[in-house]
């Protein structure tokens, strides 16, 4: 049983990693006094946000957290418990946030001096920083989790297959709500942060007054660059730990009800993910080195992503090879048995196989529809040229069309870990997927410190080649940050699919009949919701928008010698401006995730509440997917128009009329791909966890659980009982 203990100790070791590398960062060169200045009022402008965004997030957590310690203590299916473990959920989400925005904000700077040397010193820098939020966030999961584990087991006294041991990892279903509660209202909060900024930036700065982006003469840039930072690194934080979380405990949760003679006293399928989780840590610290270019190499986007590749390569592959010695070692050889379906040691290695399979297939996919130079991004920049209305076509267009691949690939993924293990396999697949967060969040947080570095560079007016290097960069960055929300998506799906198996055995019910009208009914309401959690995002960031251009416009009218070089923008009005913005508008977003299966289950039953979670699950991946690609399409249309593109035989740059359509693109563009796609995970998967949630009480109050819903090795009826319960259950079954 000493096993248990490897998994905080995981995550102690990848908080040590964190610890030393961001060391590293902090002693690297962070330039003339200009870039220090302006790095400042980035990294101030960040940890203000932060500041006002978890005031507001404490007195909901306080609130939720009391709901759900009446809850636990007054249900004989819960436990109080569960308002603590929601707690310190909350508070490590929040935490892995932090962590993220306070290494980003010292990477900018440091990656933008580090340019003035070479590419290979820049991306050193920015990729070290990245690191630290990867592995920082995929520690703190592994050791909330597994600390929590350890506790409860103690605490409940639970065994294999017993209903202590079910209620130990019910409560921690209440880990993964306030990760993912916190991740939603960052997400959210931060997505309008980050685009109420861009928009007002590029529509006054670069289309109507016609200056560079992040040129110091633009009052939006401060506020542009603290948003890459709440939106793509804070809010991302949270995103990837509540979907971490989630994962590994949608698979303890099955695994919970998996009847197995191990030599582990019968919780092998239990302590496999989360051990799973913590070697994908160790490995994906290892991978970090073989992200490296030569001093000599040239000045090239393949180049860079090239590297990142093969970062993210050596963590899948080694994941991958140790993940077979630790099924042959955790898992039994005889078969395991989960609601009727056998499978074996085996076929659980092929499960996780299968995840790891789909979710590098779904990131090459996606970075095909997003990558510069590739036939979608040529097609948008080719439409640019007849005004941004055709510009906008091809971008809807296109991020249409990338939704079919990934979906064939996820649904095959689907069945493939279904038939080999069963639902087992589904949650597994989803872990093995999520094993190397680390890597892919390092990858994917490098993005926006190579980004706020191209900003610094410029406003601090540094030399053009040193823009040159933090632009190559920053277009890796974005085709990496389209990628890595492509693999958020598709893990979502496996997990919220999961969550959705665990549901249904938690709330008792045999399964979802969509011939009854309130289930279809139930169906569509459900689908219906990410699109109104979308457009109350757009709306947002439109509205937010909005008083940003009125500001910047006030500013370039009365305050004398901004466009001269003499007058100083005010920077901090465009930084509250945001700030206010984004704080206020989260809140209905975020209420109707966590509400809105509340008042379906308690007035509907657990019946109408599974189709309500299908319809969602469904249209959320689907939306997410569309507005991630189409947006990371267009944001790499306008860039590819810096370096020159040709359009019927002609050859057009920043400034001109094609390009000023790319930028129109761009900008409709920045909300799907930063506020509201990369929400659709968060959402599908933190209805699903609510719904786990309060399954114990809604079996209690729609008698769905009198008969076991899945006879455990506890539980097997013996033969007068069996009778008892053939006479018992059509009666329940009609209840």
């Amino acid at each position: 049983m000493n096993i248990v203990y490897l998994v905080p100790c995981f995550g102690l070791l990848a908080l040590l990693f964190t610890a030393v590398k961001s060391s590293w960062v902090s002693r690297q060169d962070a330039g003339n006094e200009k870039m220090k200045e302006i790095a400042q009022h980035i990294a101030e402008g960040a940890m203000a946000f932060l500041k006002a965004e978890y005031k507001v997030l404490i007195y909901f957590v306080i609130i939720a957290a009391l709901l759900l310690g009446y809850m636990g203590a007054t249900h004989e299916n819960s436990h109080w418990s569960i308002a603590l473990a929601f707690v310190i959920g909350a508070v490590f989400s929040a935490t892995a946030g932090f962590i993220g925005m306070k290494i980003a904000t010292k990477a900018n700077v440091r990656t933008a001096h580090a340019a003035r040397t070479s590419l290979a010193k820049a991306l050193q820098v920015s990729f070290t920083g990245g690191s630290v939020m990867g592995m920082g966030v995929a520690g703190l999961a592994v050791l909330g989790l597994g600390s929590l584990f350890i506790i409860l087991k103690a605490y409940f006294g639970a065994e294999a297959n017993t209903a202590e041991m079910i209620k130990s990892i019910e409560v921690l279903t209440g880990f993964s709500l306030g990760a993912e509660s916190i991740a939603l209202f960052a997400r959210v909060g931060g997505g309008i942060y980050t685009k109420a900024a861009d928009v007002g930036a590029d529509l006054v700065g670069k289309v109507e007054a016609g200056i560079p982006e992040d040129d110091p003469r633009n009052p939006a840039t401060i506020a542009d660059n603290v948003g890459d930072n709440v939106g793509d690194v804070a809010g991302m934080g949270a995103d990837l730990f509540g979907s971490y979380v989630a994962t590994v405990l949608a698979t303890m949760v099955l695994g919970s009800e998996t009847i197995s003679h191990d030599n582990f006293g019968g919780i092998a399928p239990i302590l496999l993910p989360m051990i799973i989780a913590g070697a994908g840590i160790l490995f994906s610290m290892v991978a970090t080195f073989f992200v490296r270019i030569s001093e000599t190499s040239g000045l090239s986007t393949s180049v860079v992503q090239k590297a990142l590749n093969m970062g993210n390569w050596g963590s899948i592959i080694l994941t991958a090879i140790v993940s077979y010695f630790l099924v042959n070692w955790i898992l039994p050889d005889s078969a395991m048995t989960l609601r009727g379906h056998d499978f074996t040691r085996g076929q659980v290695f092929g499960a996780i196989l299968v995840g790891l399979a789909v979710g590098t297939v779904i990131s090459i996919i996606t970075e095909y529809y997003t990558a510069m130079g590739k036939r979608p991004v040529k097609s948008i920049i080719r439409q640019s040229a007849t005004g941004a209305a055709t510009n906008i076509i091809g971008g809807l267009s296109v991020g249409m069309e990338s939704t079919t691949l990934p979906i064939i690939v996820l649904a095959a993924g689907i069945m493939g870990s279904f038939h080999l293990a069963g639902l087992y396999g589904v949650a597994i697949a989803a872990a093995g997927m999520m094993a190397t967060t680390a890597m892919q969040l390092a990858i994917d947080a490098f993005g926006p410190i190579a980004d706020n570095a191209g900003g610094i560079a410029e406003m601090s007016e540094l030399p053009k080649e040193v823009r040159e290097k933090t632009d190559i960069l920053d277009a890796v960055g974005n085709t990496t940050a389209a990628t890595g929300k492509g693999f958020a998506i598709a893990s979502a799906a496996l997990t919220a699919l999961a969550l959705f198996a665990a549901f249904v055995g938690v709330a008792g019910i045999s399964g979802i009949d969509i011939y009854k009208a309130n289930v279809l009914a139930g169906l569509f309401v459900g689908a219906m919701i990410p699109f109104i959690f979308s457009s109350l995002a757009i709306a947002a960031v439109g509205r937010a928008a909005m008083a940003m251009v009125e500001e910047v416009r006030r500013q370039f009218r009365e305050i004398p010698g901004i466009m001269e070089g003499t007058g100083k923008p005010e920077y901090d009005k465009c930084v509250a401006i945001s700030t206010q913005a984004s704080i206020r508008e989260m809140m209905l977003p975020g209420a109707i995730a966590l509400i809105s299966p509340l008042l379906v289950g308690f007035l509907a039953g657990p019946e109408v509440l599974g189709g309500f979670l299908a319809g969602a699950t469904v249209s959320g991946v689907l939306m997410g997917l569309f507005q991630n690609n189409a947006g990371g399409a267009w944001d790499n249309a306008k860039k590819s128009f810096e370096k020159g593109v040709e359009i019927n035989g002609e050859t057009y740059y920043k400034k001109s009329e094609p390009h000023k359509a790319s930028v129109t693109g761009d900008t409709v563009g920045d909300p799907f791909k930063d506020t509201s796609g990369p929400s659709m995970n968060i959402l599908i998967k933190l209805m699903s966890i609510v719904s786990l949630v309060i399954a114990p009480t809604l079996a209690q109050m729609y008698h769905t659980k009198d008969v076991p819903a899945t006879p455990t090795a506890k539980t097997i009826p013996t033969a007068p009982a069996a009778k008892t319960v053939a006479a018992v259950y059509p009666v329940v079954e009609k209840k």
